[in-house]
């Protein structure tokens, strides 16, 4: 067995995997990795299981020091990481020796990176995953949903005597913002008003500085809904809910599992990978598409995914 001592971290830094599902009829939530792209090609670089728990980085602040020889994989944001100062560019796999410092400080490109060990990191299993969702108080090294903090141990039991790998330019997603987020179109979409749809998908939408992994409210032309008072029904994945003041909320990985606000629709995965990426502040745009275009883009990048 191998370790790593976290010298610094923050609230933000996780351990995630693919998540929990099966229990949302408990009340239970998903959580899981928000960019489940850049998680998987993290765990890809290993060899492992696509599903196997990383340490989710958000925004930097968090260092570990290798307590034996490993070989790590790094995927999703550039963060500004640095090896005993050295830096250290994301999408490929590498050598820690022991006593050596993996350092992440702030972001350059996107907020979330995603470390990988062979293997997986252990952790106990609640409800089928390690995921840690701290509002529930689920998942995490002990089980009982708690951030990452100074002094704790991550452990893997994979082998590190592999070769390094490295993703290829035309392999690496795009964590850019130039296209639009792709959002299926729901079942209330005809209660709002015309000029509110015209607006949904052809203003600017500025990200809220209070998002979090629960969701991330879009800032923007207040949009109105005409219909009836709905009774709350379950919440998908990236469920764009508009509440009273008009302004759209992008629900995530630790969302709640049902609510009683209309929907605009859901981003499609591959949007909601892109969403992940994005800093407070920055400004999207939002594009209609329907169920089977979606479909066939997710299948899509699937097959360009395992045929890699």
């Amino acid at each position: 067995m191998s370790r790593l001592t976290i010298e610094a971290s923050t609230p933000l830094c996780l351990l995630q995997d693919a998540g929990r599902f099966g229990v949302r009829h408990l009340g239970v939530t998903q959580g899981g990795g928000l960019d489940w792209r850049s998680m998987s090609w993290a765990n890809w670089l290993l060899g492992n299981g696509l599903d196997a728990s990383v340490i989710e980085i958000t925004l930097g602040g968090f260092t570990v020091v290798a307590q034996d020889d490993c070989v790590l994989a790094l995927a999703g944001a550039d963060l500004g990481a640095q090896l005993d100062g050295e830096p250290l560019a994301p999408w490929r796999s590498f050598r820690l020796g022991k006593g050596q410092r993996l350092q992440f400080t702030q972001p350059l490109l996107g907020a979330r990176a995603y470390l990988a060990a062979p293997g997986g990191f252990e952790a106990p299993k609640v409800l089928g995953s390690s995921a840690t969702v701290v509002r529930e108080e689920l998942g995490g090294l002990d089980g009982m949903g708690r951030a990452l903090g100074k002094g704790a141990q991550l452990s893997y039991s994979g082998s590190s005597v592999m070769l390094l790998r490295a993703l290829t330019p035309e392999q690496q997603p795009d964590l850019s913002l130039d296209a639009p987020l792709d959002l299926i179109l729901g079942a209330q979409i005809g209660e709002f008003s015309g000029q509110s749809l015209f607006d949904a998908f052809n203003s600017v939408w500025n990200l809220d500085s209070r998002g979090d992994r629960m969701g991330i409210r879009l800032l923007g032309t207040a949009l109105q809904y005409q219909g009836k008072p709905m009774i709350s029904e379950g919440i998908p994945l990236g469920a764009v809910q508009v509440p009273p003041d008009g302004q759209p909320i992008v629900l995530l990985n630790d969302r709640q599992t049902i609510g009683g606000y209309p929907r605009l629709g859901a981003l499609t995965p591959l949007a909601l990978a892109r969403l992940a990426q994005c800093l407070p502040g920055a400004s999207v745009r939002l594009r209609p598409v329907v169920q089977e275009v979606a479909h066939r883009e997710q299948v899509e990048y699937l097959q360009r995914f395992l045929n890699s």
